[in-house]
Formats: C-alpha cells, structure tokens, sequence
C-alpha cells in the first residue's frame, strides 16, 4: 500500500512533472515513505530536495527565538515559495503538547510575516500535507499500530477520482443556496453562502481528504455552536469549545480547560473572530474522530466551521494569520430551510449516495 500511496502523491495529488522542483519536508522517522517518494520523483524526471526535520529541535528552537528570527523565517518561506514548483509535508506527531510553550505573539508575528508566502504556496503552487502514521496516532485511534498504519493508508489512497463525481450533486446545490441552518446539542446557527464559490477536496492537497468547502457570507453567522470533538491548536487540546456568534463575529466563547488561552486565539487578529470556512466532511473510511484534524475535519457526517482566514478560492473577505478547523459531528444541516442532511445522513434522494451505504 505504501507504493500505492506514493503514486498518489507524485501522479494524482501532484502530477509532478519533468524537471519540476519538489521540496519533501518531513521526519528521519518517515524513511521508508521518504525513500520511495524520492525515487519516484526522480522517475518521472524532476528533482526532490528533502528538508528533515525534528519535533523535540523544532519546538525549543521556537520556544526560545525572538523577534530577529522572523525576518529571517520570512526570507526562507519567500525563498521557497519562488524556488520549488511542489510541496510535500509529512509530519509525524508525537505530542500534542509539544508546542504548548511556544511565544504565541511570537507566532502572531511569524504568521503575519509569512502570510504572504503562504498565499503563494497554498494558491500558486501544488502541494499536499500527510501524516505518517506513528503509535501515538494508533492509541488516539484507540487501535494497535499495525491497524492504525493499514487504516490511515487506505484512507490516503481512496479512489477520489470516483469521489469528485460523487459530490457535484451537492456542489450544485451549495452554488443554488441561500440560507444554510446548524441544528445540534447546544448548537443552533445562521448563515449565508450565497454567491461564494464552493470548492470539492479530493485528495489534491490533503491525504487523506473528502470535504466540499465554502465560507459563510462574513457578517452573517448568528446564534451558537459547540463543537464535540476535541480542538487542538497551538500546543493545546480544547474541548466542548462554544462560540456565540453576532453580525458574524465570535463574541462569547467557552471550552473546558483555559477560556483566557481560547480567548487569546481568537484576539489574534480582527479576523480571527469571524469565519473563514463552511465544510461538509465526507470520507466513508473516516468515521470517528481522533482529535487529529487532518482526519477529523474528513469525518463522514461532519461538518467544520474555520475561525480566521477564508481561502482564495472560496473568499468572503476575511483575512486573518489563524485557521482553526472545528469539528461538529453528525447535526441537521438545511438548506433554504430544507432538511438536507439528519444527524450526519443526507436524506434528499439527490444526496444519499453520499451516505456510501
């Protein structure tokens, strides 16, 4: 399966081609993938350069950097950005924490710095995010590592070609509503789409993937949410995390470990308090979360709901140095008043083949 995986980055995700320049930033831990990956790029005649990094030097490098290091930090992401044509970032996490003492108005400043060059990257430039899989990803996923690594494996490699195809009946839907309605527990939110642009995720730069995304009209969102599946971000895990929204601005918001630390996130920047994102999650591989977004925000069921910056390609306005994917699993979703989707089950006939029963 790991060839499999491979030809999906390189030919699917990618399409790398001839003389093309790949950056792999990714972990001495990933060797196996990393050896393949290197070989492959050079079959079909580019060129990979590979970054190695390490979380532990990573995290005390930031914990300890000041403010001379952003200039700098900023350079090398504009460097990159001009100089390779692809990217691929594998990480492999070890601790959710690791990060938890890291200078947050430091990071502001370094998200400030590299917006720019993020914008390159993520609009101009091809590129996918992976995780290999490691024995904490497995105990989070409540499975032994061998499991876990056939699961995440199979999910990064479904057939999403047959996945695009699926999901244009609910893109033209999205593109024809107005008024979109999040019933759950402790949740009950307004708001409009219309007229913003609404963009299927089949394993073009995330792997695994299965989400169709949009952005919420920016002043719009009114009422509340809570989100039950747990939120990291930042070095911290934050859970039962309730935001009450007016005018499309967070103004109240609650979790159960350290609302100052949650506050602080959301005074970033002005749009960290609005909305940058409106997804439906759709892997049927992907069905319980593990408090991992990159697979959670894919949950068949879910939805998620992004304070902070609006992607280019569906963009409401807001721009911000922070975007937080949330996850609600299985709440009534309808459209223009129409009940679309029952506790994570499309129920309109021309939806439920997204079920994937």
């Amino acid at each position: 399966m790991l060839d499999k995986l491979v030809n999906t980055i390189v030919d699917y995700s990618l399409e790398v081609k001839k003389d093309e320049k790949v950056l792999i930033t990714t972990y001495p831990e990933a060797k196996d993938l990393n050896l393949k990956l290197v070989a492959k790029i050079i079959d079909v005649g580019a060129i990979p350069v590979v970054k190695l990094l390490d979380s532990e030097i990573d995290s005390l490098i930031m914990e300890k950097s000041q403010d001379n290091r952003v200039s700098l930090l900023a350079k090398l992401a504009e460097e990159e950005v001009t100089n390779y044509d692809c990217f691929i970032k594998i990480r492999y996490l070890l601790n959710d924490y690791e990060t938890k003492d890291t200078n947050k108005h430091l990071l502001k400043k370094i998200g400030d710095a590299t917006i720019a060059s993020d914008d390159v990257r993520i609009n101009n430039r091809r590129w996918v995010l992976l995780n290999y899989p490691t024995t904490l990803d497995a105990y989070k996923n409540k499975t032994s590592n061998r499991k876990h690594y056939e699961y995440a494996l199979a999910a990064m490699t479904f057939d999403y070609a047959k996945m695009k195809d699926d999901m244009q009946s609910l893109k033209e839907l999205m593109e024809k509503t107005d008024k979109v309605r999040i019933v759950a527990k402790n949740t009950d939110l307004t708001f409009s789409i219309k007229d913003i642009p609404v963009v299927p995720c089949v394993g073009k730069s995330n792997l695994p993937d299965g989400e169709i995304y949009t952005a919420p009209v920016k002043d719009s969102v009114e009422g509340y949410i809570t989100y039950n599946t747990p939120c990291p971000y930042q070095g911290n895990v934050y859970h039962d995390v309730r935001l009450e929204f007016s005018k499309g601005q967070i103004v109240n918001c609650t979790c159960q470990e350290d609302v100052i630390s949650l506050k602080e996130i959301f005074d970033t920047d002005q749009g960290a308090r609005y909305i940058g994102e409106f997804s439906l999650g759709l892997n049927p591989l992907i069905k319980k979360p593990m408090g991992d977004i990159l697979y959670d925000e894919k949950i068949i069921g879910s939805i998620h709901f992004t304070p902070g910056r609006a992607y280019k390609d569906a963009f409401n306005g807001n721009i911000s140095s922070i975007h937080w994917d949330m996850v609600l699993l299985e709440p009534d979703i309808y459209f223009d008043d129409v009940l679309i989707r029952k506790k994570g089950k499309f129920v309109i006939e021309q939806l439920k083949h997204l079920n994937y029963e």
